[in-house]
C-alpha cells in the first residue's frame, strides 16, 4: 500500500490526519508542500485543490481529513 500525505507544518487537520495513520500503523510519506514546490505541485495535479491536507492511498485521493473514508480505503 502506498500512502502519500500533503501538509504544511501548521495544519490542525494534516496533524490529525497523520496522528491517526501513526496510530493505524500506517507507513506513509509526508510532503512539506510549504517547502516542496514540486510536491506542492503533484498534490494540485493530483487533487485539483491547493488545500491540505490531501491524501493519497495507492491512487485514491481524499481532500481534507475524512476518518470513515481513510478506514474504507486501507480495508481494501
Amino acid at each position: 500500500m502506498n500512502v502519500t500525505v500533503y501538509s504544511t507544518p501548521t495544519c490542525p487537520w494534516c496533524h490529525k490526519a497523520k496522528e491517526y495513520l501513526q496510530y493505524k500503523e500506517v507507513r506513509y510519506r509526508d510532503v512539506n508542500v510549504a517547502a516542496d514546490r514540486a510536491g506542492a505541485i503533484e498534490m494540485i495535479r493530483k487533487s485539483g485543490q491547493s488545500g491540505v491536507p490531501v491524501i493519497d492511498i495507492d491512487g485514491n485521493i481524499i481532500v481534507g481529513f475524512d476518518q470513515a473514508r481513510i478506514d474504507s480505503l486501507l480495508r481494501r
